[in-house]
């Protein structure tokens, strides 16, 4: 629910209207901080952050949020980590969006079909790549504990979710409302991960978490390392998972010459 009378959204809107921002002018995301942090002080800058990646058309994270395909949620055009201008229809690119078109789902269709059945040429035991593991787990957090459940705000889910230039691969909210940062490693994890996963919980500690929610992390892996297992072991608020896959089978009867 939004904190003030508009949504996030609508607030950039604002934004763009009130500081006379032209077709083709650079605004930085510290502009846009600021006059949040003066008219809106109660929103929190992860959610600044997140918003912009969202209106931003060419911004290959905004496919993971809920943005609206008629338009309103394409307002910028992002040149860098940090740096935005208007969207401009007449020369920029169309806008990146979850599913454009029914064509381009049939296609899609049809390459991971093709993945697929060369996955099953290769044997392979993993997962291919970590945005399977990252997209399967977002759907199904609830088997790595009960009332596990993925962040979301204002159309703002936890999936790749911005973190100071950075970005987390799940944020969630447990049964007690604390938050969980999940890092994931579709093969073996090692014990440089440590210190990735403790920047991601001290910058949502700093930037995001309520006073009242406690932060903690898990690190996820199809095999931890005796190394990453000695380094967690002085960690109390970091867990390790390591995944496996499970294959069941099913007879498929022979159709009938006759009724061939």
């Amino acid at each position: 629910m939004p904190i003030y009378e508009k949504p996030v959204r609508l607030l950039l809107r604002d934004f763009v209207v009130t500081q006379n921002i032209a077709q083709g002018q650079v605004v930085s995301k510290e502009q846009v901080t600021s006059w949040f942090k003066s008219n809106y002080p109660k929103i929190k800058l992860s959610t600044i952050t997140a918003h912009l990646i969202r209106m931003s058309v060419n911004a290959p994270s905004r496919v993971h949020y809920s943005v609206n395909q008629n338009g309103d949620d394409d307002l910028f055009y992002q040149i860098d980590g940090g740096h935005f201008r208007l969207y401009d229809t007449r020369t920029d690119p169309l806008p990146l969006y979850l599913s454009t078109s029914r064509d381009q789902g049939e296609n899609e269709q049809a390459e991971i079909l093709d993945e697929i059945e060369s996955l099953e040429e290769q044997q392979q035991t993993g997962f291919a790549y970590e945005s399977d593991l990252r997209d399967f787990l977002s759907q199904n957090l609830s088997i790595l504990e009960s009332g596990l459940h993925l962040f979301e705000d204002e159309g703002i889910r936890g999936v790749e979710f911005p973190v100071g230039g950075r970005f987390i691969d799940l944020l969630a909210l447990d049964k007690h409302n604390n938050l969980v940062v999940i890092e994931l490693k579709v093969s073996k994890g090692y014990d440089r991960v440590v210190g990735q996963v403790l920047r991601y919980m001290a910058w949502i500690e700093k930037h995001h978490a309520e006073s009242t929610q406690k932060v903690r992390g898990i690190i996820i892996a199809r095999e931890i390392s005796a190394d990453l297992r000695l380094a967690a072991s002085r960690i109390p608020d970091v867990e390790l998972f390591e995944y496996d896959l499970a294959v069941s089978l099913r007879k498929v009867e022979r159709q009938d010459r006759k009724s061939a």
